[in-house]
Parts: structure tokens; C-alpha cells; sequence
């Protein structure tokens, strides 16, 4: 477990170098006016901050499905894309005094290409429970990610994406679509997260 932690902080520690813990952020902020609430980049610190340092669950992540857009691709190219996207990840989360779901995130699975491609990140979903009781829940969200490509050199890219889940107890069904023009982007990509 010691070990899972250090290698997801020295990931995390490229995309988010020196977190400040939580108090910094709310004595910051506090500082800053007392009757003012945080804008959206302290509320936005604050919460990667509280993730990062008070995240009582774990998870497992795995990828199991990416789907190029028929409607936005060729037949040919489609054809020699790879739409198993193996692989594995790693995360912490929390779910605040609302309900709603932080993580903070390091998977790593084959991309369209069937090379590795890394992300990570910050994530959030409002959580909605339909249902009475916390066992069934449905998420909509975002994540502030980096990724990295073999077809890009292994250079760091921004990913935000949004996020959409439906989850049963500890296991969910979490996905995103990246955006993109005609024979580029416009993927469907769903992993399977498991809370331990």
C-alpha cells in the first residue's frame, strides 16, 4: 500500500507540483476576505488539496472499452484502430459533505495506436442518488488530467474532459468522449473503477 501511494505521488507530483495541504488553502483564502467565499481556482486548490491529503477510500481502475465515433471517422481507419484499451490504474478519492465524488488518479492502458498512453489527474462528479440509500448513484463531472502520447513524443498534454458514471456499492462504470474533428479525436473511452 506504501508503495502504491509513493509511485501514484511521484506521478502526481508532474501534474501537480507542490500541493499545498487544505489549512493553507482555507487560511489563504480565509486571509483573503473573511465574508467573501473562494473563487473557482480556491475552490478548485482547496478540493485537490483535501483530496490529496484527507482521501479515506482507494481504487482500482480498469480500462475496458474506447470507441471511435462511426459518424466521424473513416471505415479504413476505424478498422485499424485498437478499441481495447488494456491496462490499469490507481487512485484515492472522497466524497465531500454534499456527497459529491474527488479522486486524484494514475491509469495507464493501450491507446487507439496500441501503445501506452499515461493520464492522470484530478477528478470531480456531482453525485445524484435516485434511488433511497447510498448504494446506487449516478455522476456527472470533470477531470483536470495530463496524458501522454507515443504519437506525440511522450510530450504532456492537458486533458481536460468531462466525466459521466453510474456506479452500484463499491464497483462503477465511469467514462469520458474526447472531442475532436473528422478522423481525429471523438472517442468514447470507459473504465471500470473499484473502491477498496
Amino acid at each position: 500500500m506504501v508503495v502504491k501511494r509513493i509511485l501514484l505521488a511521484g506521478g502526481l507530483a508532474l501534474i501537480f507540483p507542490a500541493l499545498p495541504s487544505y489549512a493553507e488553502v482555507s487560511a489563504e483564502n480565509s486571509n483573503v476576505a473573511h465574508a467573501e467565499e473562494p473563487g473557482w481556482w480556491g475552490r478548485f486548490t482547496g478540493n485537490v488539496a483535501e483530496t490529496w491529503n484527507n482521501s479515506p477510500n482507494k481504487e482500482l481502475y480498469l480500462p475496458a472499452i474506447t470507441w471511435h465515433n462511426r459518424w466521424t471517422y473513416d471505415k479504413e481507419k476505424t478498422d485499424e484502430y485498437n478499441e481495447r484499451p488494456w491496462g490499469a490504474g490507481y487512485g484515492i478519492s472522497r466524497f465531500d459533505a454534499d456527497g459529491d465524488w474527488h479522486a486524484i488518479y494514475l491509469m495507464a492502458f493501450k491507446d487507439s495506436y496500441n501503445k501506452w498512453e499515461p493520464i492522470g489527474g484530478y477528478a470531480y462528479e456531482k453525485i445524484w442518488r435516485p434511488i433511497e440509500g447510498e448504494d446506487f448513484r449516478l455522476g456527472l463531472g470533470f477531470t483536470a488530467s495530463v496524458t501522454a502520447r507515443d504519437n506525440w513524443k511522450y510530450i504532456p498534454i492537458p486533458a481536460p474532459l468531462p466525466l459521466a458514471s453510474i456506479g452500484y456499492k463499491q464497483l462503477t462504470f465511469q467514462a469520458t468522449y474526447i472531442p475532436g474533428t473528422y478522423n481525429n479525436g471523438n472517442v468514447f473511452f470507459g473504465w471500470l473503477r473499484w473502491q477498496f
